[in-house]
């Protein structure tokens, strides 16, 4: 099973409708965070028909209307603050935040942690714990829009830049 892990959307529509195109053949999404407008959810929902995990970050300030949008769409389950899910057979935790994300990955009960907020990508593990930052959809602090295909069968997390 190939995941696809997005964070820190910002509101930048146009590099997420680009990652959403080079998802290939993601089997779901987990996006950490930062998604900021109801009309990102939308998005989303209408562009990627497969199962989507949000969680959200410090920036996504109208959760009301997030939700709201998210009700429109089957595919997508909202987490609140943290997700614990099993994809593929692997048990994964997600957060926004880097320092929760550590110490979760230090507890060895998830094969992956996912994580944003800091908008750096970083592939690490943690024992046998993978620990994912898919860096950042908007590409605005780092200068490079990022995401990450997470393989269930393999454990191996790959990089890709969006434009």
């Amino acid at each position: 099973m190939n995941i696809a892990i997005l964070s820190d959307i910002h509101d930048h529509i146009t590099n997420l409708t680009s990652a959403l195109s080079k998802l290939g053949k993601a089997d779901a999404l987990i996006c950490c965070g930062d998604l900021c407008s109801p009309f990102i959810v939308v998005e989303l929902g209408q562009q990627f028909l497969k199962p989507i995990h949000i969680v959200f970050g410090n920036n996504d300030g109208d959760l009301f209307r997030i939700t709201q949008q998210a009700t429109r769409f089957s595919q997508i389950t909202l987490h609140g603050e943290f997700a614990d899910l099993t994809l593929g057979e692997k048990r994964i935790g997600v957060t926004h935040f880097p320092n929760i994300a550590g110490a979760i990955a230090l507890s060895n009960r998830y094969d992956l942690v996912c994580y944003g907020h800091n908008h750096i990508l970083d592939i690490a593990n943690e024992g046998s714990t993978a620990l994912v930052n898919p860096g950042e959809v908007f590409g605005g602090l780092t200068g490079k829009a990022t995401f990450v295909i997470y393989n269930t069968d393999t454990g191996i997390a790959t990089p890709h830049q969006i434009l």
